[in-house]
């Protein structure tokens, strides 16, 4: 494929707010989607920024509940409530909110690519609350392309 080159690049911020009921995975991609397609970008790329230390973000299978079940489950296995943290200032579940959201990401770049997000067939955009209580959370989203 020929290397392309870009000359009149846009650019769009967005900041959406997502409001968990607790500890989860809670997929947005269809806010992504719309953000995209209201760019009309034919090629770009679509940064998505989670503005929380407790939370993060995940591309991950969106076709079977299964697998965030089990993802859950490994990360209350590497990061477990009880295992006596010094930083516990906002409860049990704080510290190892922190550790889940170091260990999984608070960022993804998605390309843009012929004006639609570049994901696969099963793949779906999560925000993983890693509190158990409810929160709202905000992601920001940053496009550019033309």
């Amino acid at each position: 494929m020929p290397l392309r080159t870009f000359s009149l690049m846009r650019q769009a911020t967005r900041v959406l707010k997502i409001e968990t009921g607790g500890r989860g995975f809670y997929e947005f991609t269809p806010a992504l989607v719309d953000f995209v397609r209201g760019l009309s970008l034919a090629e770009g790329l679509l940064t998505v920024f989670c503005r929380h230390t407790s939370a993060s973000l995940l591309i991950q299978e969106n076709a079977d509940p299964t697998v965030q079940r089990d993802l859950e489950a490994v990360l209350a296995r590497l990061a477990p409530e009880g295992a006596n943290y010094a930083h516990d200032t906002e409860g049990p579940d704080d510290m190892p909110a922190h550790i889940r959201a170091a260990l999984t990401q608070t960022h993804l770049s998605i390309p843009i690519i012929g004006g639609a997000l570049a994901l696969g067939t099963w793949q779906g955009a999560y925000l993983v609350e890693h509190r158990r209580r409810p929160h709202w959370r905000e992601i920001a989203l940053h496009a550019i392309g033309e």
